[in-house]
């Protein structure tokens, strides 16, 4: 029996999912840049650094947000999502890439930084077996559940193309996606988004993005006997005109 060797160096990579909210169109936004460089030039993924050797992967995750945005966040809104270490990854050196869920209550001015062609805020639209990013005419399909992370792997030839998303960058997605569904009901970090304060009328549109159904469909009534205890009242939103202003909530989490 032959015995694989031992990698003695892979690269670690710190790929970022910045997620982050467009008040003006009330839609959940995610951020892309377009490669520079090779392998994947041209193609558009998710913001990625290395790690250096004086920091956490956490301090890497918001040393990126901080240098490519010029934000600095603490560290309750950014959360490790997992480690992607399928050795068909990529070509060349061996990566492994610790992904993390980074939550952007604003969203600054967008400059190409080094290795980006150009970078864009991307609209999440439900569809009927998975996601969609759309910015402009750039329109990117997420990865269907029916594609299992081991047949990915072994032909990523329908995925890593001009327009679709660079390396395993689509699977990951995937993975983020679910996480957020998943904790929808009991710790909706994705929530961190909308900033300081939220009504439940905006947690009810992110909610049903991600749960793929009509914000209709989910009662404000219920929402707030079901989900309620996840939110501490903190005021009420400003209101120009007549009528009862809402209510403003924030995350029992967030101090």
């Amino acid at each position: 029996m032959t015995t694989a060797p031992v990698v003695n160096r892979p690269l670690i990579s710190i790929t970022n999912i910045i997620w982050s909210f467009d008040q003006a169109t009330q839609q959940l936004q995610l951020l892309l840049l377009q490669r520079s460089e090779a392998p994947f030039q041209s193609t558009w993924g998710l913001p990625t650094t290395y790690l250096r050797a004086d920091e956490s992967a956490d301090d890497a995750s918001l040393r990126l947000v901080r240098e490519k945005l010029g934000v600095t966040l603490p560290k309750v809104h950014t959360e490790q999502l997992g480690t992607f270490s399928d050795p068909h990854r990529g070509p060349g050196e061996r990566e492994l890439a610790l992904a993390y869920m980074v939550y952007l209550p604003v969203k600054p001015t967008l400059v190409p930084g080094y290795g980006a062609k150009a970078v864009q805020w991307f609209a999440v639209t439900p569809t009927k077996a998975a996601y969609q990013l759309a910015a402009g005419k750039l329109v990117f399909p997420t990865l269907p559940a029916t594609v299992s992370a081991k047949k990915y792997y072994q032909d990523q030839t329908p995925y890593v193309t001009t327009s679709g998303l660079t390396a395993d960058h689509t699977l990951i997605l995937r993975t983020a996606f679910t996480r957020l569904r998943n904790r929808l009901d009991y710790a909706p970090t994705i929530l961190l988004v909308l900033g300081t304060g939220f009504t439940l009328k905006q947690a009810r549109e992110l909610y049903a993005t991600l749960l793929r159904k009509p914000s209709r469909l989910i009662d404000n009534s219920n929402f707030r006997k079901t989900h309620g205890h996840l939110f501490t009242e903190t005021g009420l939103a400003h209101k120009s005109g007549s009528g009862r202003p809402a209510k403003v909530y924030q995350l029992k989490t967030v101090g």
